[in-house]
Parts: C-alpha cells; sequence; structure tokens
C-alpha cells in the first residue's frame, strides 16, 4: 500500500521520533515531541500522531508509557521491548514496600524501550524515582530506573537495597565497609545510611536511566 505524503510538521514529528529514540533509546513524550519540534499544543501534537499512525508510520500503544512505536525502516527504528513498572522508590528518605516477594507481581503499567538498553539482561523491571537523594547522579524526581533484579552487587552499584528492620526499600550507591554497609546518596543535602550486612538485601541494580525531560 502507497503511504499518503506527509506535511512538513509530520515529517518534522517523524525525523524528531527517530532521532530521539536514535539517541536515547526510547520514545519520546507527546511533551518531548511538542518541545522539541515547537509546536503549539499537545493536540496538536496527537493530531499528528493520529495521522502518521494512520499512515502506517508509527504504532502507538496507549497503556504503555511512551508506547510511541516506529513502523517505517530507517534510523531510529531499532527493536523495543516492553518493560514492567512496578512501582515507586525513594531516591530520598525510603518509603514502605509491601513484602520482599512483591517485586515480580503485575506492573502498574509498562515501559517500551530499545533492547539495547536492557543490556540483554533476562530480568528487568522498572520504578519510579520518588525524591532527590540522587541528583547529582542526574537522577531526579520522576525519572524512570531500569533495574535488574539480582541479589548481588559490587560496590559502588546503584542498587535498590531492602532495609528488612525497616521495612523499607532505598535507592542508593552501595559500599562494604568492615562490618557495616553503607548506602550512599549522590546529594550533599542527604546522609548515608549505615547498617548491618544482614539488614540489607539487594533487590536490583539499575541499568537504565530515563530521564523526565523538564
Amino acid at each position: 500500500m502507497t503511504r499518503k505524503a506527509l506535511s512538513p510538521k509530520q515529517g518534522r514529528i517523524l525525523q524528531f521520533i527517530r532521532r530521539f529514540i536514535d539517541t536515547r533509546g526510547y520514545p519520546p513524550t507527546v511533551r518531548d515531541i511538542l518541545t522539541g519540534c515547537k509546536i503549539s499544543s499537545t493536540s496538536v501534537v496527537a493530531y499528528n500522531l493520529a495521522r502518521l499512525e494512520a499512515a502506517g508510520h508509527i504504532r502507538r500503544h496507549a497503556d504503555i508509557s511512551r508506547g510511541i512505536e516506529l513502523v517505517s525502516n530507517g534510523p531510529g527504528n531499532r527493536n523495543t521491548v516492553t518493560v514492567p513498572v512496578i512501582g515507586e522508590i525513594a531516591a530520598g528518605e525510603p518509603i514502605p514496600v509491601p513484602d520482599v516477594d512483591s517485586w515480580n507481581t503485575i506492573a502498574s503499567e509498562e515501559l517500551s524501550i530499545t533492547e539495547d538498553l536492557t543490556r540483554s539482561k533476562q530480568k528487568v523491571y522498572a520504578l519510579r524515582v520518588k525524591g532527590n537523594s540522587m541528583i547529582d547522579a542526574l537522577i531526579k524526581d520522576g525519572d524512570i530506573v531500569v533495574m535488574e533484579y539480582t541479589t548481588s552487587a559490587d560496590d559502588g552499584d546503584m542498587v535498590a537495597a531492602w532495609l528488612k528492620a525497616e521495612k523499607e526499600v532505598t535507592l542508593k550507591r552501595l559500599f562494604r565497609e568492615n562490618n557495616r554497609i553503607r548506602l550512599e546518596p549522590a546529594n550533599s543535602q542527604v546522609q548515608p545510611i549505615y547498617t548491618t550486612p544482614d539488614n540489607v538485601e539487594v533487590q536490583g541494580k539499575v541499568i537504565t536511566v530515563i530521564r523526565q525531560l523538564a
């Protein structure tokens, strides 16, 4: 089937989507497109995305965060995978989570990213960051961290650490010091967490950060 010719605005949007995916490894949001293409309103973006979808250039998945998928061949059209977003993790003060075994339960939403961002890991999930204690690592409130599900980590790895006694989880860099664990923030205004090794369970380590553009 011959595709209809694109308007100049639709061409710019399609080029922007391709470039965004090729650079970042995940699709843009409507607001990313609005800003990047200097479009007047989100409704104008939505209209032109609908036209691009009708013309067969993209597919949209309403139930997936950043759910724009390129159909046409060319730069930026890489294989995508769906990653479950299973909730929030504090990057400031730790927040309670229901249970240690609840990380692989039904996702609250799904995220579409390119396959290379998972680094060929099999057990991958995502969490929304709550707080700004990792701001100096360029992770701020509202960002999404893509995690490899693992129970081991090297010193300096950024991990989701379950604090057993407190029944809380936090996003920090892990360091082993003599007979204690230091969970280090990336924010000079936030104090490290010190605890015993038997009180910490690693539940994943960060492999990718998906930043929310202002």
